[in-house]
């Protein structure tokens, strides 16, 4: 039985390895904070460079930056930061944990969210190992502050809390999603990128009977 997520908070800073990473997870929570008044920054560690089959670093990430500033907007994002870690290469390293520090410190946040640092999402379903050195990174940047943030999730499975949502924030987290026009057209070529976004928002939104069946996105509590 997972727990309502707290809501006597103002600030979250999402921090996250890859563009897209928010959306595949916990954009309609975040689409849902937004509409509250709740302020919201995403911080990411790659452009994603590497994510484009068939195209060249040089104009991949810049594209997938401008995907990802044009998504972070459908949920009422407007601060989206980029760091210069290689996408496919980012690991738990003093200079990405010194950049957390940093970003924390800065946005002074109530909440950090960031992926899930386990090493299967299910059963035969690994973990990418960007996610998880950047998970253990954030883990490792949180507890070496002297005061860190009040709380610190993971939006993952085996889940402590949900955030539930509405039809609204489902599709706002679709559009946001569908915002990766390129990335996902290369991804799957034979599925509509709209299509596509729906049916990940649906995954990452199931149904909580503990909620009456009603649509949640699931985080794990990481701290205190």
């Amino acid at each position: 039985m997972a727990d309502v997520f707290p809501s006597d908070w103002r600030t979250a800073l999402v921090l996250v390895p890859h563009p897209d990473d928010p959306e595949y997870g916990c954009a309609a929570a975040v689409a849902k904070w937004t509409a509250a008044g709740k302020t919201v920054h995403y911080a990411l560690a790659s452009r994603g460079e590497a994510g484009v089959a068939g195209m060249a670093i040089e104009q991949a990430g810049p594209l997938r930056e401008q995907e990802q500033r044009r998504s972070a907007a459908v949920v009422g994002v407007a601060d989206v930061r980029f760091w210069e870690f290689p996408d496919g290469a980012i690991r738990n390293s003093a200079g990405l944990r010194a950049q957390i520090v940093e970003a924390i410190t800065e946005f002074e946040p109530d909440v950090v969210i960031s992926v899930y640092g386990g090493p299967e999402w299910a059963p035969g379903a690994p973990n990418q190992r960007d996610h998880m050195e950047f998970a253990a990174a954030v883990v490792a940047a949180h507890d070496s502050l002297p005061d860190p943030p009040r709380w610190l999730f993971q939006n993952g499975p085996e889940l402590t809390h949900a955030e539930v949502i509405d039809d609204a924030c489902f599709e706002r987290a679709v559009a946001s999603l569908a915002e990766h026009k390129v990335y996902l057209s290369v991804l799957d070529p034979g599925t509509p990128v709209t299509a596509q976004a729906r049916k990940q928002v649906e995954l990452s939104t199931p149904p909580r009977p503990e909620f009456g069946g009603r649509r949640a996105v699931g985080f794990i509590q990481v701290r205190p």
